[in-house]
């Protein structure tokens, strides 16, 4: 399996792209912005991208979404983000950003696949309402991506609209901190961590 990761833009937002082998079809989840480092990657291995997953709405996480002409998935909860250039904050960086892409709505325990890859739709709500961490399934397990959900060491902000830390930590606890302690944690922003490293010592989880 292929699982590249790419540190894009201003924020240093991290984009993966998942294919099960060279010359085939990939995931892209997260794409924000600098499409050049992208398609560098999908050249690399040869690949041809079949679908975009945007973990929640915020625009250094979509920036990139209609570059590749391929269907968009989003929590029904966040489909509204990326067609708003204020709740996406792409107005913020004076910017009219919304996604013209054709959208697919997820929902919490939807399944979504590219053969052999499967993944698991876990809703966490609390940066964004409708937040996403993707547990892969198949063709290996312990592995998640958590978007602005849970990162090493830290969690998401909540201080933007529709933010709750309380029911964002509720859904870390339950959604996430219930996974073996040796699943790689895959965030938005930073570097990987692990389930069990989090629940030891990220203080936001105490």
């Amino acid at each position: 399996m292929i699982l590249e990761t790419l540190c894009l833009g201003p924020l240093e937002t991290n984009c993966y792209i998942l294919a099960a082998s060279t010359a085939s079809a990939a995931i892209i989840i997260d794409p924000g912005s600098d499409v050049r480092a992208i398609r560098q990657v999908l050249k690399k291995h040869k690949l041809t991208p079949a679908f975009i997953i945007n973990t929640h709405g915020h625009y250094d996480h979509i920036a990139c979404d209609d570059k590749f002409g391929v269907p968009v998935y989003v929590h029904r909860l966040d489909e509204a983000l990326l067609k708003d250039s204020r709740l996406n904050l792409s107005a913020v960086f004076g910017l009219g950003f919304s996604v013209k892409s054709q959208i697919r709505v997820l929902e919490d325990g939807d399944k979504v696949k590219l053969d052999p890859i499967k993944l698991e739709v876990r809703h966490i709500p609390g940066h964004t309402p409708g937040g996403i961490a993707l547990l892969m399934e198949e063709p290996v397990s312990r592995i998640v991506f958590t978007g602005d959900s849970l990162f090493c060491q830290s969690i998401g902000r909540t201080d933007l609209a529709g933010g709750n830390q309380k029911a964002l930590v509720e859904a870390i606890k339950s959604k996430l901190l219930v996974l073996p302690d040796d699943t790689v944690v895959y965030p938005g922003h930073g570097s990987s961590s692990t389930i069990g490293a989090e629940k030891r010592s990220n203080p936001f989880l105490g």
